[in-house]
């Protein structure tokens, strides 16, 4: 469970990470990339810092994150000009896409599917109820 002073933290890094990432793309004049900071981990001990990244279009995510990843150490110098009043040491960052969404739209997609899974068992049921 995550004490107050991670849970503040991770806002914190959340923030701060999203308007930094946003800030590069636009200063890079990158026009066709999304990414926004999903949900940033912070250890107990305050040491490393699980930041999900939900970039769209998601086809090219693992490209997009390989370069976020190669470039976590000026991120986080970046990081550690921003907060140096509020944080003594930054988190060492590590980089993860949160494919969340996309798990969602397949969810959505075999729902709304002929071969709806759900529909299919209840049609089972009501069978073995006869």
């Amino acid at each position: 469970m995550e004490s107050p002073r991670q849970k503040k933290i991770a806002a914190l890094l959340q923030q701060e990470i999203a308007q930094l990432l946003q800030g590069a793309i636009r200063k890079e004049g990158v026009s066709n990339l999304l990414v926004s900071v999903t949900k940033v981990n912070v250890t107990v001990d305050l040491s490393i810092a699980k930041v999900y990244l939900s970039l769209f279009p998601s086809k090219e995510a693992a490209t997009w994150l390989e370069g976020i990843q190669s470039n976590a150490f000026q991120v986080k110098h970046d990081l550690a000009q921003i907060l140096k009043n509020e944080l003594r040491r930054i988190p060492e960052l590590l980089f993860f896409v949160d494919d969340s969404l996309d798990y969602i739209e397949g969810i959505d997609a075999a729902l709304q599917s002929p071969d709806n899974p759900i529909i299919e068992r209840d049609k089972l049921d009501k069978r073995k109820k006869k």
